[in-house]
């Protein structure tokens, strides 16, 4: 892809991410499933088997997605036959997940299916089990264990990375 070299860390992962995004959608769409419904079914899927059945707060902390996000996706998932959202006998403000048995299937099956496009997609590094491939898995990990910093670079008075578009309004003239 021409003129990567000037792209920062930060566009490179988000690039990498939309086109890795875009191949699950493609895999997992015979099934009924868009990229972001499979970000809940997998874990889910491993938290049942596991004899777990998360609350709505629990799977948004597991995924890293917002509370409110994975609620909408589950009220989706529910519609769909999917998922059973039911109230939590220990906290009344909670509502357990669990997979229906369509579900449990679906999942599985998207799953597979992601787990075989994975080889596909490292192919370059050479494959999943490739030592660039743990290198840059291992990477991911360390980055992803850091806190997110909660300043922005509009709070910090910082400049804006190059090749990102600038957070903070343009002055002019007139303005200043």
């Amino acid at each position: 892809m021409p003129g990567l070299d000037d792209v920062p860390p930060t566009g490179l992962v988000w690039r990498l991410s939309m086109r890795w995004r875009a191949a699950i959608d493609r895999a997992i769409a015979p099934l009924g499933l868009t990229h972001a419904q499979y970000a809940v079914l997998a874990p889910l899927l491993g938290m049942d088997r596991a004899g777990r059945r998360p609350s709505q707060r629990e799977l948004a902390d597991f995924t890293g997605l917002e509370p409110l996000y994975v609620s909408k996706l589950a009220r989706a998932l529910e519609g769909a036959g999917l998922i059973e959202r039911a109230g939590n006998p220990d906290d009344s403000r909670a509502v357990q997940l669990a997979l229906t048995e369509r579900g449990r299937d679906v999942a599985a099956r998207a799953v597979e299916q992601v787990r075989g496009l994975q080889d596909e997609l490292t192919a370059p590094l050479g494959g999943l089990r490739s030592p660039q491939t743990r290198a840059l898995i291992g990477s991911l990990r360390t980055l992803l264990e850091v806190p997110a910093p909660t300043r922005t670079a509009a709070s910090s008075g910082a400049p804006s990375p190059p090749g990102e578009p600038s957070s903070r309004p343009q002055q002019t003239g007139e303005h200043r």
